[in-house]
């Protein structure tokens, strides 16, 4: 049995939990920070470790990508977003964000083990690590070397993504990685002229993956243009002042699942 990495000596770390999907596209990375927003407005000290390093988008979401980490002797300090979240990304490291990262499956997994050993993240109550798409070399490592508390997986509503999501549960299955539950990400439209909920993607499949894996579902995310014109603008943190009961929804879905870690 793989001995699990322990934090930097400066980190107390309570509640590590990954997001994952089995394929790109199904908005996992504004999932995680979706999630990290809801937990900082429960007043939780939160900490996103963006582990899709060839394709890190964490930064861009809380409009923190033209600022860069910084290192001393105690390790290399996260960048914090407006509202306190702790954030680590390669591309906070790097002198340009559009810089392609060309690197083998060793080095991407060696990094994101040292995200989590050599980065100062001080007291947090839950650190998010933000997963690449499929079951590959980082999932692999994260849930072998990271003292991982569980894993939600994110899916969409098509009819593929169903063998898509099971292999993502299999995976942690195999890797005895408890599954906290699902996000369905782009649920539903619903109209705002008459309220009529539209399936753009076809109807879910959700409840029958997750009953037939034995896990919850913890929210369906409907498709909301303001919440995309948010992540494009780098503002995701304000969101709960446009949509507050989505967001307090999803918080105390979550605390059903992951606990609180006060």
């Amino acid at each position: 049995m793989i001995e699990k990495e322990k934090p930097n000596e400066k980190s107390n770390i309570k509640k590590v939990i990954a997001i994952m999907s089995g394929k790109g596209g199904v908005g996992k990375s504004t999932v995680t920070s979706l999630v990290g927003t809801a937990l900082k407005e429960e007043g939780y000290r939160v900490g996103i470790m963006d582990a899709d390093i060839t394709g890190p988008s964490i930064p861009k979401l809380f409009g923190i990508n033209k600022r860069r980490a910084e290192a001393d002797k105690d390790g290399i300090s996260p960048v914090n977003t407006s509202t306190g979240i702790k954030v680590m990304s390669l591309n906070l490291l790097i002198d340009r964000e559009d810089s392609p990262v060309i690197w083998r499956g060793p080095m991407i997994s060696n990094t994101v083990r040292q995200f989590f050993t050599e980065v100062t993240w001080g007291h947090l109550d839950y650190l998010l690590i933000d997963l690449p798409p499929g079951t590959g070399d980082v999932s692999l490592t994260a849930m072998q070397s990271l003292p991982l508390d569980g894993i939600i997986v994110v899916s969409s509503p098509q009819d593929l993504v169903k063998l898509i999501v099971k292999k993502s549960l299999n995976m942690a299955k195999i890797m005895d990685t408890p599954v906290l539950g699902i996000v369905e990400n782009m649920s539903y439209f619903q109209c705002s002229e008459c309220g009529k909920r539209i399936n753009i993607f076809g109807k879910s499949r959700v409840e029958e993956i997750a009953k037939e894996m034995g896990i919850g579902i913890i929210a369906n995310i409907p498709i909301d243009p303001d919440f995309t014109e948010l992540c494009d603008e780098g503002r995701i943190e304000l969101y709960g002042k446009i949509n507050y009961s989505m967001l307090n929804d999803l918080s105390s879905s979550l605390m059903k699942v992951i606990g609180g870690a006060k």
